[in-house]
């Protein structure tokens, strides 16, 4: 389940691409699919080695094309351990909500990108995500969990202030905003309940199938109730 649309980034093979955050590594999979050089990062050194297992089973299956370069980097986003402009692609997919001092990870994210690249960054939607907080405290208030809400004029007035430029946005998963509106109001470790059961179920349908019905009813409600919103953005060249 990709937030980040690889093609309205203008993804291509060899370029040097950073996922921060990368989590369980999603992203970083597609990205390796796809044959860039990807450095996979995250705090969490037991989740990168399973990201790096995976990364080993794809070449092992020819699943990546000839070049294609994958590694994982543990660390903090408080200061990556890379040198000024050394991506050319930053994405940072659902991390900025769960950090503190988030401008200063955003300051060392516009650090690593090349003048000229390109960064996206995606955090919960504002209003789906208010939902999520007063239907439950357990939600967000959890160890690593959401430390804020961001509406979307706050995230790209930050963004632009660390270096950006504001390109668009997007939003995706508006089929998921209603089951964690279920989790929250049932439990969110509450997997039996018959309700969060059933849609999970419809959910794992529509991510193993694809089915039209359901992709284009997710396209269409994604600008009015997408559980993400995805911020594009660019790092002015020298000048520029």
């Amino acid at each position: 389940m990709l937030t980040v649309d690889f093609d309205r980034l203008g993804v291509r093979p060899g370029q040097r691409v950073l996922d921060l955050g990368c989590g369980g590594g999603r992203h970083a999979f597609e990205l390796y699919r796809r044959g860039t050089d990807i450095t996979a990062f995250d705090q969490d050194v037991e989740e990168l080695e399973n990201v790096a297992a995976m990364f080993a089973a794809m070449k092992d299956e020819g699943e990546v094309p000839e070049g294609a370069k994958a590694q994982t980097v543990s660390g903090d986003a408080l200061a990556l351990p890379f040198a000024d402009g050394e991506f050319d692609v930053v994405i940072a997919s659902e991390i900025m909500e769960h950090i503190p001092e988030d401008e200063k990870a955003m300051r060392e994210l516009v650090r690593v990108v090349k003048p000229g690249g390109r960064v996206v960054v995606t955090v919960p939607r504002a209003w789906p995500e208010r939902i999520c907080w007063a239907l439950s405290d357990e939600y967000h208030q959890v160890e690593g969990g959401h430390v804020r809400i961001y509406s979307a004029d706050e995230l790209i007035g930050k963004l632009t202030d660390a270096g950006l430029r504001y390109a668009f946005r997007d939003y995706a998963h508006a089929l998921h905003s209603p089951y964690w509106w279920i989790k929250c109001a049932v439990g969110t470790d509450n997997n039996d309940h018959p309700l969060a059961k059933a849609y999970h179920s419809f959910l794992v349908w529509d991510m193993m199938g694809a089915p039209w019905i359901s992709r284009t009813a997710e396209k269409l409600l994604n600008p009015v109730a997408g559980k993400s919103i995805a911020i594009y953005l660019g790092k002015p060249r020298a000048g520029a």
